[in-house]
This record gives structure tokens, sequence and C-alpha cells, in this order.
């Protein structure tokens, strides 16, 4: 049974070879005669064979350079394009063209996707009986109001964090939906916040109101709220946690590392110190400055630590400097992390004379051209548009040019390129500058907690407002 049981296609020869030996040492066919594992591009041609079951990683960004085409036409614009058939619909999408080549191979359970971004798809979505897959961005799905009215699906969410602040439009909307059965998927599901569990855990099926919640798991204090005046709830610790991890298992919960499930390579922090300025110094202690010109006033708790962040990173040149050695290094794909759009053009202002090709994804732009293409590129990612969702293991190396202040979009960061696919040791450089708010922002990172408001006033202690 074993010889006729198990085999595929893999395209990357050393996750091949490894497949191989791992079949090999269960007695699953033998390395020279009946090999079961095929190295090829499936993508290409159709294999010809047929099975009940698929089990295999699919892609998790949203787009790659590759194209596949059918019948109804062509695009140019990619780097690689595959002429399928066989396929449904032309797509650079890389999860359609991913459910679109695994559906081929399973005869007996024919399935039809739908990209129900586009609205055409949509409406022949609605119209279709049996079954079918429907893929669509949290963006839209609220402004999707045939959603609210069907039942007896399953809902599957991909980055389901996203749904944590149950106030949400989006949150509201998927709450109030009626699937008769939920898959939730993240890396991240809490960021160290127990709280932020509540939303997820309804969608899942525990019937306990909010407040329940926080009563029973939840530790809160009153303080005042340095900005209005009135005294608001703040959390403090948990308790109870051996019981919330039980009801979390009987709700389907399954908790893994990344390291229990895939073999991944090392993953390696490396500090890089820059000294505050004075500026920074002037500013911690006056709570105003003026530098270049441009007046910078910490009158509020938001506000003070915004600008002390900024002196640290943009307006250091010592760490502009030591950003531009560390980049002159090495002429490997760098991916390089960033807060403020002052911070990008600091940054590309200082790289110029380099010439060295670059990709940018913020809130205005994803472009990944230069990263698909050139082996030298440097791609400049803001942490709140690309943290989550990107495919970048084609790169090793990650530069902090400044940290987050949030433990979800950090962690998720630094899973950008210490994921499937990824064959070698993952370097992640952090740009700090000790004895700053910077350093205590690491330190609670660390802790895989949020830079609160609470943790900057600890820190602000002392200075004269």
């Amino acid at each position: 049974m074993k010889s006729k049981t198990f085999f595929g296609n893999e395209i990357v020869q050393a996750t091949f070879k490894t497949a191989l030996m791992n079949l090999y040492l269960h007695n699953i066919g033998d390395i020279y005669g009946n090999v079961p594992i095929t190295l090829s591009d499936a993508l290409l041609t159709d294999p010809g064979w047929r099975v009940d079951y698929c089990l295999t990683n699919p892609p998790f960004g949203k787009k790659s350079s590759i194209t596949v085409t059918n019948e109804a036409g062509e695009q140019e614009n990619e780097d690689l394009t595959y002429n399928r058939q066989d396929f449904w619909t032309t797509t650079s999408n890389k999860q359609l063209n991913f459910v679109q080549h695994i559906n081929h191979f399973k005869e007996h359970y024919p399935l039809t996707v739908f990209d129900l971004t586009n609205k055409k798809q949509l409406e022949e979505f609605t119209g279709t009986i049996g079954k079918c897959v429907g893929v669509i961005n949290y963006d839209l799905v609220f402004r999707r109001s045939y959603f609210a009215h069907i039942n007896g699906f399953t809902l599957m969410l991909d980055e389901s964090s996203i749904i944590q602040n149950e106030a949400a439009k989006r949150s509201k909307f998927i709450l109030k939906m009626q699937p008769e059965n939920v898959i939730l998927l993240s890396g991240t599901p809490t960021a160290g916040k127990y709280e932020k569990l509540w939303s997820q855990l309804r969608l899942l099926g525990w019937n306990i109101s909010k407040d329940l919640f926080y009563k029973q798991y939840v530790e809160t204090e009153w303080i005042e709220d340095h900005n209005s005046g009135f005294r608001i709830p703040h959390v403090v610790g948990y308790k109870n946690v051996d019981r919330l991890k039980k009801k979390l298992a009987e709700h389907g919960a399954i908790f893994m590392k990344s390291e229990e499930v895939f073999d991944l390579p090392e993953q390696v922090m490396i500090p890089v110190h820059s000294k505050p300025t004075k500026e920074y110094r002037k500013f911690m202690r006056d709570a105003v400055i003026t530098i270049e010109g441009r007046e910078f006033i910490g009158d509020t708790t938001l506000s003070h630590r915004t600008y002390s962040r900024m002196m640290c990173s943009y307006l250091n040149k010592e760490r502009v400097a030591a950003f531009k050695d560390l980049v002159q290094s090495t002429e490997d794909r760098l991916i390089v992390f960033y807060n403020f759009n002052d911070e990008l053009n600091t940054m590309q202002a200082a790289l110029a004379e380099l010439e060295r090709p670059f990709s940018v994804v913020n809130g205005e732009t994803k472009d990944l051209a230069a990263y698909e293409e050139h082996g030298d590129s440097i791609t400049f990612v803001q942490y709140q548009a690309g943290a989550m969702g990107l495919n970048l293991q084609k790169a090793n190396r990650i530069i902090y040019f400044a940290l987050t202040d949030r433990s979800e979009l950090f962690e998720q960061s630094k899973k950008r390129i210490h994921r499937i696919g990824q064959e070698k040791t993952c370097f992640y450089y952090l740009m700090i500058c000790p004895g700053t708010v910077e350093e205590d922002i690491l330190h609670t990172l660390e802790l895989r907690k949020d830079y609160t408001d609470e943790l900057f006033k600890k820190y602000q202690e002392g200075f004269d407002w």
C-alpha cells in the first residue's frame, strides 16, 4: 500500500531531496528505482494522474510573477506565463492559481473558484448551485450585502487577528454572518493580548459576552487619561489562564509554533547601535525643539512619543550613516521596514548614489518589480502596509531602520522571509539608539507586548510637562 499511496511533484531541488529521503526512511519507494516524487514544475503541463486527496502547502502572498492564461486571453506584463487551457480563469493571483492547480488533480471533487472582488464573478457565484469557492478580501466583504443573508457555508479567515477590533465595520459584519463551519488562521492571533481574542472566539461559537470574558480572564485597573482627563480601564494582566486555554481547546483552537511544523532555518538578531543626538536629549527634557526650521512640540503623550522616535531614526545623522554602511556591506536582496514617510525619503536620498534597484510597499504603492527581478534590490516596506501578507523569502536579510511599537506587526514582519521556501539563515538588523525610547520599545516587543501609552508614561516619569 505504501508504494502506491504517496507521490507528487516538487520544484525546489533541495526540498525534493529532503522529501525523497524522508519517504525512503519510512520504506516508501527507493532512491534509484521507484521514485514517488518528481522534480518538475507541475504548472507547465498536466502530469496526467488524479488523486482523492492533496497534501500540500499553499502560497500565502497575494501576487507573484506568475500569470496563468487560458482561452480567455493573455497577459503580457508578467515575467513568467503558464498556458493552461484546463484552468478556469486567467489571473496573476497566486491563491486562485493554486486552487485551480490543486483542483486539477481531484477529479472526484470538482470545485469552481470565484474572485469575489470582481462584480461579474460575484454575480456568477450567487447563482451557482453546488460546491464552489469564493475568495474576497476583508476590505470588501462588508460592502457585499449578499453575504449577510446566506447560510450553510464554510467561512475561512486568513490572518484572523484582523477582526480583533469588534467595533470595526468589517468585524461587525463578519460576526453577524451565519456560517455552518468556521476556520480561523493566524500566526499572531492575540499579539500577546488575551483580550484581543474575544471577537475570534465569538466567531468560533463561544457564546460569552465581552464583559463576562473580561471579568473571568482579564485583570484591569482604572487610570486617568492624560489627554481627556477621564478615568479609563487599562489591562494590567490576566487570570484563570489554564481555564482559558481549556476553553480554547474545546472550541477547536490549536496552537503550534512554526518550528514544530516546518524545518525552517536559523534566525539571527543583530543590533546596530547609534548614539542619541543632543536634540533628542533636549526634547526629552523640554518637550519642544526646532530642527531645520521645523518645530516639534510634545504636548501630548502621543506627539511626544512620535517625535522622540523620529529623532532616533531619520533625524539622527549617525543612524542614517550606519544604515548606508549596512546596505553597502552586502549585495544581497534587502528588506527594510520603516514607519514614517520621512524615513523612506531620507533612506532613499542616502542611497541615491548607489544606484541599487528598489521596490516600495506602503499605503500608496505596492511595487515589487525590483524585488522579483534583481538579486541586489532593496525593498522598503511600511509596517502597516506590508508586515502581513507578503512572501519575501527570496531575501534573507531584514533591516529595521526603525521599530514599530506594535508586537503583532513586528512578529509578522519577521515571517516575511522566515517561511516555507527559505533555505538560508535569516538575519535581522535592529537599528537602535541605546538609552532612548527605542530601547524600551524593543524590550516590550521582546515580551511580545505593544508599547502602550501606559508604558510610555512610565518612561516619561520625571519630565516636567
